[in-house]
């Protein structure tokens, strides 16, 4: 998504109609809700190869097509589904990603009547480095590749990166109490 582009991404933004209310309403905010978490989960999905702009501008398309991330109705999903999904012109019409989206709502099923809650895990595990939440999402999870979980981390608060040093809203989620999560594991503050 935006980690490669930060600096630019905080530059260009707050200006960009389509950009600006995600960078300063939701990147890098800590999230606990389930269903937020997975619909952010499956948006870093679907973004894989293509633009963060289209997947802000297919997001209320997404959020139709996989019942508003309600995990336990896509855990359902079947072939039916999966046909009719995979005619949506609104959404990324990409089998493997449409069958990501599907079989890790199942596994977050599991992970709540493991853990408690997708956030409960999440928490449970940090502070990890990029590179063993890597590995601990390929485990749980399909789909999930060292770019698609950075981003997903990052942009939940768990992993820095998501905004500049001098990044107005950087500087708001420093002042947020409780702190965002991946400054636990920053002593030097986790700009980058």
């Amino acid at each position: 998504m935006v980690s490669v582009l930060a600096k630019n991404y905080c530059a260009y933004a707050p200006a960009d109609p389509l950009h600006a209310p995600y960078h300063d309403l939701e990147y890098g905010v800590p999230i606990e809700d389930d269903r937020c978490l997975f619909e952010r989960l499956i948006m870093e999905i679907n973004q894989a190869g293509l633009s963060w702009g289209l997947i802000l501008r297919k997001r209320a398309a997404l959020n139709a097509a996989f019942a508003d991330f309600d995990i336990a109705t896509v855990a359902r999903f079947g072939a039916r589904d999966k046909a009719r999904l995979m005619k949506d012109a609104g959404i990324i019409r990409n089998r493997l990603k449409i069958q990501a989206a599907i079989e890790n709502a199942r596994r977050i099923e599991t992970i709540q009547q493991r853990d408690g809650s997708f956030a409960n895990w999440i928490a449970a595990r940090h502070p990890l480095r990029k590179d063993d939440w890597v590995k601990v999402f390929k485990k749980e999870f399909v789909f999930t590749g060292g770019e698609i979980v950075g981003e997903f981390l990052m942009s939940i608060g768990y992993l820095p990166g998501a905004h500049v040093a001098d990044c107005p809203i950087g500087k708001k989620l420093l002042r947020r109490r409780p702190k965002p999560p991946w400054l636990k594991a920053a002593p030097d503050g986790g700009w980058k």
